[in-house]
């Protein structure tokens, strides 16, 4: 299993104008909510005109209300 960004399509996507926002915003390197960079945002809040996806940090798609990626059923294992 290989560790991914949250991918999964929305069901209502967002659509954002990439006018409004800065090249790191539109690359994926910066939240497209709150211009954060550290930690790269992972979370998928939508997609830009032409297909491409926009990320957001975890307590911007908690306020947008994107739903997490693992569904509560799901169990998770972690390895030290």
């Amino acid at each position: 299993m290989m560790c991914e960004p949250d991918t999964r399509p929305a069901i209502d996507a967002y659509v954002y104008d990439p006018n409004l926002l800065s090249w790191a915003q539109c690359m994926g390197d910066a939240c497209v909510a709150c211009h954060t960079k550290w930690p790269r945002p992972r979370r998928l809040l939508g997609e830009l005109p032409d297909g491409s996806h926009v990320f957001g940090c975890e307590e911007c798609a908690g306020i947008i209300g994107a739903e997490p990626r693992v569904s509560a059923g799901e169990r998770l294992f972690a390895a030290r």
